[in-house]
């Protein structure tokens, strides 16, 4: 990994969607790339995500998308469901792999985090776990960075891929805020019921549930309880009180709440954001995912914004000369784009505190339509 000037190598900070997809498409295009990841082999955070329409479009670019497909499951419509329980509405996803795919799927994290593992590894990815960087100083074309470990490497390229408490963002000085909207989210693993074929949303009179198919056996219930502070509860703690939560829904919801009790592990996490306001890049380093534009999770769209980063940021590279000619044309492409989705997921999060549901779900299919366009 230390070549002469000018040679295509790079390192980057976290092993996650953002960090494994820019990885892969790099090592597509010839870079040598390594990774350096603080958490042990296996080690992934939360149940499942969406990767909507704009994260399959991405990940089919790579070779990708159909191994998601395969292993997760596929579906095209948001069901709303309004305080009594009848049906309030369906949103059609744009389906952006032709009409013989469906618009996005709902996919466990471990699966995800495998078969980006694999494909970084095909590539001749190395990842090295346990490990951050500590220091990146530029020096002419390069980036002198200095591992936890006290390694040094001089790269071409730096990218702090390690999410919403990026350190690399700290030592770039890209200084940012991280918000908290007042909404603590639960998630549980819970067999998927033979009516949920799509996500459904169920309004409540203080709070919203919901649930994502995951695969044929299995699903997540979330829980958005509103107008809380931030708090840490015992683990023992969490079954029962998303249960009582529960309770307050009717319909199908207590079909599901039945299945909570049963269920592997309940998190319980607050509604965070981020957004970086400025530049993302100094030099030949750059940050990208929740490291840069961290939204709430109301639009399903992290993920996307993380997979579309990888992609662009290796494109922009390989259409300019110098790295950092390339870094601001990956933020200049990347930042309207990133900002429009975190302050639409913000005004989501106080549509659904403020009980206007029915707003909350057009603001929620219009911007889906948004970032169906292209990249």
């Amino acid at each position: 990994m230390d070549n002469c000037r000018g040679a295509r190598t790079a390192v980057i900070v976290g092993a996650g969607v953002a960090g494994l997809t820019a990885a892969t498409a790099l090592a597509r295009d010839g870079w040598q790339v390594e990774i350096a990841e603080a958490a042990p082999p296996g080690a992934t955070s939360g149940w499942g995500l969406c990767l909507t329409g704009p994260s399959l479009r991405a990940l089919d670019e790579l070779g990708l998308a159909d191994a998601c497909l395969a292993e997760g499951y596929g579906m095209s419509t948001i069901t709303h469901v309004d305080v009594h329980g009848e049906p309030a509405g369906e949103v059609r996803l744009p389906r952006l792999l032709g009409g013989r795919r469906p618009a996005m799927v709902g996919i466990a994290r471990p699966v995800l985090h495998r078969i980006l593992h694999a494909e970084a590894a095909r590539r001749g990815v190395l990842v090295r776990h346990g490990m951050t960087v500590s220091a990146a100083d530029q020096e002419g074309e390069l980036v002198r960075v200095r591992w936890s470990d006290g390694t040094v490497r001089r790269v071409a390229l730096l990218v702090g891929a390690d999410g919403i408490r990026s350190s690399v963002r700290g030592l770039l000085g890209l200084d940012t805020s991280v918000d908290f909207h007042g909404q603590m989210v639960w998630r549980a693993l819970v067999p998927r019921p033979p009516w949920a074929t799509g996500i459904q949303q169920f309004a409540g009179k203080t709070d919203t549930a919901g649930l994502v198919p995951l695969s044929d056996r299995r699903s997540y219930v979330f829980l958005t309880e509103n107008g809380v502070e931030r708090s840490v509860l015992p683990d023992a703690e969490l079954a029962p009180r998303l249960q009582q939560l529960l309770a307050a829904f009717p319909g199908r919801v207590e079909e599901i709440r039945s299945q909570v009790s049963g269920s592997e592990s309940v998190v319980r996490r607050p509604v965070l954001t981020a957004l970086l306001g400025g530049a993302w890049n100094r030099g030949g380093c750059v940050v990208i995912g929740d490291a840069a534009h961290a939204p709430a999770p109301q639009m399903a769209s992290g993920a996307a914004l993380a997979v579309e980063d990888g992609l662009v940021l290796a494109r922009e590279l390989g259409r300019h000369e110098s790295v950092g000619a390339g870094l601001r044309a990956f933020v200049g492409r990347r930042a309207r784009r990133c900002r429009t989705l975190v302050e639409t997921s913000v005004a989501i999060a106080g549509l659904e505190q403020a009980q206007r549901h029915p707003e909350a779900h057009l603001l929620v299919d219009s911007c889906h339509r948004l970032m169906a366009e292209p990249t």
